[in-house]
């Protein structure tokens, strides 16, 4: 048993005073849930996606429920870039946890041109870059899937910003672990691992899709052990940090995700049904190690992945 247990953690220069992001798209910009939930008691929030260009996301409807999650093919809807700067950034300076902002784009230059102009304001502490997004200029691939295309992204972002980057992978790939030391060779400081799978819905009484987009992304417990399992390889193919993420209900399934190789974990459709499911899992981790005799979260890192050497070397630890 112990008195003090660290939860902090370190992401590239990103210090987080609890291991645990809010997803993209799933929590707003923090705002939303203050009346509800602690924010200083959270890693930080992950903001929602934004292009350079406004845009209006899919056709209706955008979300089907699942025996075991969620549908969702939103389209990255968003007011574009400048819009953005203008009128919503500002209020992210108020934000008692740390922000992130979640840069997404349709080619290389977009995502540099994005990552620029958001990584220059003072309220948002690191990057996401969301490369699952479709590559209008090589015919539709998504980024994402292709080593090469990550590669060029990543360095592209890399070269206009000294912020932290978290490139978010993809799991609709054969080899998640080849992308992933792509990233990191381009200059990737974290990975979040993973996004949604892609999934579809019909309805039996119209015999048409259920998604007015035809196909969607799968989140909620039902992709959870597949994260887990791209977790546990990724961090056996890199030595960045991992932010674990896909079906996080509860303190176990979190504990999971930092046995297998995350530094980090990120919370996303779990908090639609309840947003204090954060500080709640904060709370938990931290009985749970306290009663092992674990002084930081940042010793079972990886603990439960063979032949996983626990890489990431974090400040005052030795090694």
């Amino acid at each position: 048993m112990v008195d003090v247990v660290d939860l902090s953690v370190t992401i590239g220069s990103l210090e987080l005073a609890y291991p645990t992001l809010m997803g993209s798209g799933c929590y707003g910009s923090g705002e939303e849930f203050a009346p509800f939930v602690d924010l200083s008691k959270i890693g930080g929030v992950v903001l929602k996606s934004v292009t350079r260009a406004p845009r209006l996301g899919n056709q209706t409807p955008r979300l089907v429920q699942t025996p075991a999650g969620m549908l969702n093919a939103i389209g990255l809807q968003n007011p574009g870039i400048e819009w953005y700067l203008e009128h919503d950034v500002a209020k992210f300076a108020s934000r008692p946890c740390k922000v992130v902002g979640s840069v997404a784009g349709f080619s290389v230059d977009d995502y540099a041109y994005v990552a620029e102009h958001l990584g220059a304001r003072s309220e948002i502490h690191a990057l996401e870059v969301n490369i699952s997004c479709p590559n209008v200029a090589s015919e539709g691939e998504t980024f994402a899937c292709d080593p090469r295309l990550t590669a060029r992204v990543v360095k592209a972002v890399r070269d206009v910003t000294g912020k932290t980057l978290i490139v978010k992978l993809s799991p609709n790939v054969t080899d998640i672990a080849s992308i992933a030391r792509e990233a990191q060779d381009a200059g990737a400081d974290a990975l979040a691992v993973i996004n949604t799978v892609r999934g579809m819905a019909i309805d039996v009484n119209t015999w048409r899709p259920r998604l007015g987009n035809v196909t969607g992304g799968l989140s909620g417990p039902a992709i959870r052990p597949i994260a887990v399992l791209a977790v546990y390889e990724v961090a056996r193919a890199v030595t960045i940090p991992i932010v674990g993420q896909g079906g996080i209900e509860t303190t176990s399934d979190a504990l999971e995700f930092f046995l297998a190789g995350a530094s980090a974990v990120s919370i996303g459709t779990a908090n639609f049904t309840d947003p204090r499911i954060p500080e709640r899992i904060a709370q938990e981790l931290r009985e749970y190690l306290a009663a092992r005799g674990i002084a930081s979260i940042r010793e079972i890192v990886g603990k439960a992945n063979v032949g996983f050497a626990t890489p990431h070397q974090f400040e005052g630890d030795e090694g």
